[in-house]
């Protein structure tokens, strides 16, 4: 639920489908975090057994302010209404185990709500392995006209929105694990990725499971999973209710490169309810002045859980920063940077890692960067590009401070691909000595342009 995603989902309840198998499972408020799956290790969890009225443990979570992201797009791109706390009135522990997030209206018809993300942003199946994530959760206990415009959700977002306001959405990836709209007996899951709106993805609407039966999800509790699974080829999406696998993607749905910059990196977690917004609205609309105020959803743990790849396939070689200095006219790794702004470290189709979901604005930082006494003449950049026809911009090389006039600057558009790389020149100025170097990007546009791999200056 990010971005400018209105999502116009004109399915239909005569088209609900059935789960294939009704699961056995457990009415109780609270239960343990499950023991991990075969073969997959626990590396998150919370089970929200702090005291009644008590708020989150914010070393685990970040609490969402406000009516969307700083520097992203109003109503969190989708259109709901209400303004996200972090108020114990709206997002508190009960005291029996569960977390509580509450939707709220006053009496002047404002409605303030609660959305939560992990900390975390490194949730990811790597090479050969899996993740899975999942929570057990009651979703509202509202129905009829008194749910108007409820939208509870639990998701996952590319770790590469969190630095810039989720602007580079749907190309990072949005998994959704549980969605419901207006008080419904059912759940939605899908895949977003690609570009928007339209592309490989059908965004805004995204690779969706369409609406599924959901019996008694309002009045207990149920589990809700997603399992990204990278030892099976195609490489395979998996979600679940209640241990039932009721959706599957693979990856040979969409090209490689939109399935990989949606699935080959990071996730963190998100719990939210909205009011309002495009997705409801496909439904019937809300809130109303029927639309009753105060209904939780409640969640009683969330995990994830993580499998090793296979040891045939090496993880990718990264470049640290060097303790000393660096030699201008050696290689200089893009992701050896001392410090940037708005990027994503990724695996490289070249081999090691490279730099990329750069956009306006982005810059990687290289320090004690020695050029020596003789001069410098050009400098080199590794460069690749996926972006549209209309998208493009500036690879800038600044020394010792971002706001300093480029010494040297190439423009670049697409290459054809995220993944598909070249070396382009371009003429800098005399340099001597040692210096901090920074290397800027400059866009009229605000999608991403262009990933690094390297760069190298040359006498």
């Amino acid at each position: 639920m990010t971005r400018s995603r209105i999502r116009v989902l004109l399915a239909s309840a005569a088209a609900m489908l059935a789960l294939s198998a009704t699961a056995v499972f457990a009415v109780n408020a609270n239960a343990s975090v499950p023991t991990p799956p075969s073969g997959m290790s626990l590396v998150f969890s919370d089970d929200f057994t702090g005291s009644a009225g008590t708020g989150l443990n914010r070393s685990n979570w970040l609490y969402d302010i406000g009516h969307g992201y700083p520097g992203g797009a109003s109503n969190w791109g989708t259109g709901e209404i209400e303004y996200m706390t972090d108020s114990t009135n709206n997002v508190y522990q009960d005291g029996r185990g569960n977390l509580v997030i509450k939707p709220l209206r006053d009496s002047a018809g404002n409605w303030t709500s609660g959305r939560v993300e992990t900390q975390r942003t490194d949730f990811a199946a790597p090479t050969g392995g899996k993740v899975r994530i999942e929570a057990r959760i009651q979703q509202p206990n509202v129905s009829g006209a008194a749910a108007a415009g409820y939208w509870p959700a639990f998701w996952a977002l590319g770790a590469a929105a969190r630095p810039v306001g989720a602007t580079n959405w749907p190309s990072i990836g949005e998994w959704d694990i549980l969605e419901n709209i207006n008080g419904r007996d059912s759940v939605f899951a899908a895949l977003h990725c690609g570009t928007n709106p339209g592309g490989p993805c059908n965004e805004t609407t995204g690779l969706t499971s369409g609406e599924r039966a959901c019996s008694g999800c309002k009045t207990g509790f149920h589990t809700y999973a997603v399992e990204y699974d990278r030892s099976t080829s195609p490489e395979q999406m998996r979600w679940y209710l209640d241990g039932n696998n009721y959706f599957t993607l693979t990856s040979n749905a969409v090209d490689a490169t939109t399935w990989n910059n949606a699935t080959h990196h990071g996730m963190f977690v998100i719990l939210n309810v909205a009011i309002g917004g495009g997705f409801p609205a496909a439904f019937g609309g809300g809130p109303t002045s029927a639309t009753q105020p105060g209904v939780p959803m409640l969640v009683d743990y969330v995990a994830v859980w993580q499998s090793s790849g296979g040891s045939t396939t090496p993880p990718p070689t990264t470049t640290p920063p060097p303790s000393g200095t660096r030699d201008a006219f050696s290689r200089i790794e893009a992701e050896s940077f001392n410090s940037s702004a708005g990027v994503t470290v990724e695996t490289c189709s070249e081999g090691g890692q490279d730099v990329g979901y750069i956009a306006n604005g982005d810059w990687l930082q290289f320090n004690n960067v020695n050029f020596g006494t003789g001069g410098v003449r050009d400098f080199v950049g590794r460069v690749a590009s996926g972006a549209g026809n209309a998208v493009s911009g500036l690879v800038e090389v600044r020394l010792d401070s971002r706001s300093n006039a480029p010494i040297g600057s190439f423009a670049l558009a697409g290459t054809g691909g995220w993944q598909t790389w070249q070396s382009i020149p371009a003429n800098v100025a005399n340099v001597t000595g040692t210096h901090t170097v920074y290397l800027t990007f400059t866009s009229g546009q605000p999608a991403d342009f262009v990933n690094v791999n390297w760069i190298q200056f040359r006498r």
